[in-house]
């Protein structure tokens, strides 16, 4: 199969699905993909996005809770 974004060959991998939403951010690991080796564009299938939907409407527990620092790069300059 070949990325629909830039033609690589896609194979298929677990990966960490990343989802902001109102100022939070949920991970979601060991998510069926195919990924493209050459951009690194990561699609789902029709059944993964539903259940991916889920968790973002915490229709799960989580397995753990993690603290994230936050920067802002603007602050720096």
């Amino acid at each position: 199969m070949k990325c629909v974004f830039c033609g690589g060959k896609v194979k298929k991998a677990k990966v960490t699905f990343e989802h902001e939403i109102r100022g939070r951010v949920i991970l979601v690991t060991n998510v069926p993909a195919e990924v493209c080796g050459a951009c690194g564009e990561k699609t789902y299938s029709p059944d993964v996005t539903d259940r991916l939907l889920l968790f973002a409407k915490h229709k799960y527990t989580p397995v753990r809770i993690v603290k994230v620092p936050v920067f802002n790069y603007a602050k720096t300059a």
